[in-house]
């Protein structure tokens, strides 16, 4: 049976080792291979969503869209609708992942019209406000080696907005 100093021993000799490993630097040109191994083996990505609208097309409230057949898409079918914008992170893996844009500040209601049209109309509510529903998502952060020319791979958590929901508008009380 080993005594309580041979454990500490062994104990010491191996958490070097192991933060080694966990703190491993790259070289440049393996940075990205490394960090698809780790993301796949330790931090699996759910499949970015696709980005109908372009970055730079406008953002508004599509309350017109909702007189016509909803789209397919649950993020023009919501009461607050979204888009999907493409965000980059330097120094980061993934560097580019899509992120939600909510593209009204009130919600969409249908409003009874009194009788004077056969379909309910569309109005955006300021009772309501379109909100950001947020996940957290892991990252690697290339961050540099004690050596100043190699790199390792730090995992970060960055909240990321992926639809935006219809939430009763805050009061002050």
């Amino acid at each position: 049976m080993m005594d309580m100093n041979k454990i500490l021993i062994f104990g010491l000799f191996l958490v070097p080792v192991w933060t080694c490993k966990m703190n491993r630097c790259y070289e440049e040109h393996e940075l990205s291979e490394a960090a698809q191994r780790k993301l796949r083996s330790h931090y699996p990505q759910k499949p970015e969503p696709s980005v109908a609208a372009a970055p730079d097309s406008p953002a508004s409230c599509p309350v017109a869209l909702y007189q016509q057949q909803p789209p397919q898409h649950l993020s023009g079918r919501s009461l607050s609708p979204w888009r999907y914008v493409l965000i980059t992170m330097k120094d980061h893996f993934p560097s580019t992942y899509a992120e939600a844009q909510c593209l009204c500040s009130g919600c969409i209601l249908l409003q009874d019209n009194s009788g004077q049209e056969t379909r309910p109309l569309p109005v955006e509510s300021h009772d309501y406000n379109s909100v950001p529903v947020k996940q957290s998502r892991v990252f690697l952060k290339r961050e540099l080696c004690s050596d100043g020319k190699t790199y390792h791979l730090k995992p970060v958590s960055v909240e990321v907005a992926v639809g935006c929901t219809c939430a009763r508008a805050k009061t002050s009380s």
